[in-house]
């Protein structure tokens, strides 16, 4: 039931029109692992943090059976860090400071500890470092995630379609996978992306839910409609977390169980979102998960009785 996950633990300053964060933590990684958590143990987490990262973060993931052995603390820099402002639809956002701090020259390390995982998650991170962490396993994982972003897709393309060659199931936003297959139906965007190396493709919908794409399978789970919407940067690692936590859980990753991750992932996003940062993933217990993924069966379930044609 193994799984290395790889990105960013971070600070992000966060700005909706509900509210300002403040520094808090974030990160791809981070909210991959406290999601993951929820199905699977150990996380064999891989990143990169600086001096300035809290013990107490630290503390709370090993807690939750996340192994630290493989983030790197690099003691004279500061941590990697964003902020950014989201608009009145939640939907877009503007970039308001990056600052790569530890990332700029991050090499992940993969401790002799982690070899052997059945499973991958390689977060948003530069491509080139993705490869790299492929690269160092001495036994391919029985499936391999992969999360990307746009700005891959303006300044990496070339690695970007490497580590693409390698890799099992690929999750973009719908604005991605037309920008990365140049069609804007996303049914054709999921077509040429496969013939790009991915077997599945999951294409992220943010409020309208998510799509699973397999040969000619397709599957489309629906976003919860959420009374409180409070902070949506975490959510698409959080979905990437409780996708890949429920299939190292259930080692099962047929495209029917695939569909079953996709709820997950979906319930655990619909958490994040409640509040800032990850505030809510440290909250909910197994018992809202159930709870969560019964309201997505409940949203989408109905008898209907079709008529034979004669009227």
């Amino acid at each position: 039931m193994s799984l290395i996950v790889v990105g960013t633990m971070a600070f992000d300053a966060i700005e909706t029109p509900f509210g300002k964060s403040g520094k808090i933590i974030g990160g791809s990684a981070t909210y991959v692992a406290w999601a993951a958590s929820n199905f699977v143990r150990p996380v064999n987490q891989l990143s990169v943090i600086g001096y300035d990262f809290p013990k107490e973060e630290l503390d709370a993931l090993e807690a939750r059976g996340v192994q630290l052995s493989g983030v790197q603390v690099k003691q004279e820099e500061k941590s990697f860090f964003w902020a950014g402002k989201y608009h009145m639809d939640m939907n877009s956002r503007d970039t308001l400071d990056t600052q790569l701090n530890v990332l700029a020259n991050f090499s992940p390390v993969v401790p002799d500890n982690y070899q052997g995982s059945e499973f991958l998650m390689l977060g948003n991170l530069m491509p080139s470092l993705q490869m790299s962490v492929i690269k160092q396993l001495q036994q391919r994982p029985k499936l391999i995630v992969m999360d990307t972003m746009n700005f891959w897709m303006d300044t990496a393309m070339e690695d970007l379609e490497a580590v693409l060659k390698e890799v099992d199931v690929l999750m973009v936003n719908d604005s991605e996978a037309r920008q990365l297959s140049g069609q804007f139906s996303l049914v054709k965007a999921a077509k040429e992306i496969r013939k790009m190396g991915p077997k599945y493709i999951v294409i992220k919908k943010g409020e309208h839910g998510a799509l699973l794409f397999h040969g000619d399978n397709v599957f489309f789970a629906p976003a919860l409609p959420l009374e409180d919407v409070f902070d949506p940067t975490g959510a698409g690692d959080t979905f990437a977390g409780g996708f890949i936590g429920h299939l190292a859980a259930t080692k099962d990753i047929s495209f029917e169980n695939m569909k079953n991750a996709v709820i997950k992932g979906s319930a655990l996003a619909s958490f994040c979102v409640e509040k800032f940062g990850t505030t809510r993933m440290k909250e909910i217990s197994d018992a809202d998960i159930e709870q969560r993924v019964q309201q997505f069966v409940d949203l989408v379930n109905f008898d209907i009785k079709l008529s034979n044609g004669n009227g």
